[in-house]
């Protein structure tokens, strides 16, 4: 397999609206997917909207997970978590692939980092795959193409949806909906026909997952697409 990096974009936001619930990165949507990458071969680096320590939230903490266990028993993994990159310093030429990890955290974060919207347009942009999960589709949300239009204007896609949110009881806990936002985007949204089931949504260049749970099926479906056709 060519040699290849991965970018994976993680949360430093940490409080809830009510400051009575802490968030963060959902561990195992990064570790899932790193796994996937990792196993062949491709290369993780971890960057955040401001860079240095990125916070777990501790819901996702589920150590009898063995993925999760063995990252997080991981000096090198903890390590990447306690000191990400910053976008401002990623050469964006140097990743095939970008992927967003979800977590409540980043529905405060992701949206608003121009760096990091830049970031992903040159990676889409040249023939690069953009990826992401759960709430780390709010990443993508004011992604624009150099021609001005939104990346995921007209694009098939998933994310967490407003009644997985209203189930877990946050909907009045985080900024918005992120199924609505995505819906006022012209994204071509999709859920599973049962909450909280693993499910994904593939068009093109842009692979996305509904929960947690699709993680693991993402990144395998990045590395399929990319390296195995």
């Amino acid at each position: 397999m060519t040699a290849a990096r991965a970018l994976i974009v993680c949360t430093n936001h940490a409080q809830h609206f009510s400051n009575t619930q802490k968030t963060g990165l959902w561990l195992s949507e990064a570790t899932h997917f790193m796994d996937s990458l990792e196993k062949k071969g491709i290369v993780c680096d971890i960057v955040s909207p401001r860079g240095g320590h990125i916070p777990i939230d501790e819901r996702s903490l589920k150590l009898t997970d063995f993925t999760n266990r063995r990252y997080y028993e991981n000096p090198a993994f903890r390590a990447k978590l306690e000191n990400s990159l910053h976008p401002q310093n990623v050469d964006a030429s140097q990743y095939q692939i970008i992927y967003y990890a979800g977590g409540h955290g980043c529905m405060w974060d992701f949206p608003d980092s121009v760096p990091l919207q830049n970031i992903t347009r040159h990676i889409y942009e040249n023939d690069g795959m953009v990826a992401a999960v759960c709430h780390g589709l709010s990443g993508l949300l004011n992604v624009k193409l150099s021609d001005g239009s939104f990346l995921i204007a007209k694009k098939h896609l998933t994310g967490f949806s407003n009644t997985e949110e209203r189930i877990v009881r946050l909907e009045k806990e985080v900024p918005f909906l992120l199924e609505d936002e995505l819906r006022k985007r012209k994204a071509i949204y999709h859920k599973g026909f049962l909450p909280f089931v693993q499910y994904i949504e593939i068009d093109e260049r842009l692979i996305t997952g509904q929960n947690p749970y699709s993680s693991r099926k993402v990144g395998r479906k990045v590395v399929e697409e990319m390296f195995e056709k």
